[in-house]
């Protein structure tokens, strides 16, 4: 079932007045609707759908900002979805899920989503993440195109790309990039787990140890940082990670 925008009284008269175009993707009827109904409040006109093929649809027929996606989905699921979304486009995208396993969350963060919520979750900090990750987006996008070397690598900011001395490319999640980046604008101190987990997800939350500690392992991974002997990317026992490259520009 496809759930059309519901116009509130109080919202935008015109479709021209609508500063923010969402979909949601959740199989649960009373949530949609919970949402859609919500969200029309803050100027945000948003299409609810129950799954994969209806996404698909709705996005083939009409050009939205943001996508939130429910995990738990019948047939495709949600981290497939997110999947198939990074891979056609750089729409945001916030999961929604009843899990709360780290490892779910940075499965999620690690294939693009640009953020995280466990349900149950109010209405108002939803729209507090949607209107963050546009910010932030629109803040990513409008930065100067820069080239950062550190060691033997390079970083391109603006095409999110990190580049071997032989020239391979090496993809990144949204996560990872922006991991990469905090690192790269404070190397040589120590950063604790809340502002590394703060510049991973875009806001500020309660730190998920185990949920960082995936991140930083998968980024070492693709530094080709040892990590039994990091020399990169260094763990610094009871206060978080310290970056220490030995050359950059």
């Amino acid at each position: 079932m496809q759930a059309s925008p519901i116009n509130n009284p109080e919202g935008p008269s015109t479709e021209q007045r609508w500063n923010t175009r969402a979909l949601i993707v959740d199989d649960d009827l009373a949530i949609r609707e919970l949402l859609c109904d919500y969200l029309t409040r803050f100027n945000i006109r948003a299409t609810g759908v129950t799954d994969g093929a209806q996404m698909r649809q709705a996005l083939s027929e009409e050009a939205f900002d943001v996508v939130v996606l429910d995990l738990m989905l019948p047939g495709e699921d949600g981290l497939s979805l997110c999947r198939w979304l990074r891979s056609t486009s750089d729409i945001p995208i916030l999961m929604l899920t009843a899990r709360c396993e780290p490892t779910d969350r940075i499965i999620g963060l690690e294939l693009g989503a640009d953020d995280y919520m466990a349900k149950p979750f109010e209405p108002r900090e939803l729209v507090a993440r949607i209107q963050t990750v546009l910010r932030r987006v629109r803040d990513d996008r409008s930065e100067p195109r820069t080239m950062i070397r550190f060691d033997a690598w390079r970083l391109n900011s603006v095409l999110r790309q990190l580049v071997a001395a032989d020239g391979l490319v090496v993809p990144l999640s949204n996560a990872e990039f922006r991991l990469l980046r905090v690192f790269l604008e404070r190397p040589h101190r120590v950063l604790s787990r809340e502002q590394l987990l703060d510049a991973a997800r875009g806001r500020s939350i309660e730190a998920f140890d185990r949920s960082i500690d995936l991140l930083v392992s998968r980024l070492r991974q693709k530094l080709g940082d040892d990590p039994k002997n990091p020399q990169l990317i260094k763990t610094v026992r009871g206060e978080g990670y310290l970056f220490d490259a030995r050359e950059l520009a």
